[in-house]
């Protein structure tokens, strides 16, 4: 049998077990998994816009007339 595959955690950097024995893969616990959440709810992870946002109300389509 193959030994389980280790990964870098995405949230501290260290080994994370990739394997069904670790519930919070890919992370490598519980509490990077919950810090990595949080950064979620509080927009921490957003793609940057480039150009006016109202811009994007003239490139969307005119919904088909009913």
């Amino acid at each position: 049998m193959a030994a389980p595959r280790k990964v870098r955690c995405p949230q501290c950097g260290g080994d994370a077990l990739w394997a069904p024995e670790n519930p919070w893969r890919p992370f490598c616990s519980e509490r990077c998994k919950q810090i990595d959440l949080g950064a979620w709810a509080n927009d921490s992870y957003r793609i940057p816009v480039q150009g006016d946002p109202g811009d994007l109300e003239t490139e969307l389509p005119d919904s088909p007339a009913s």
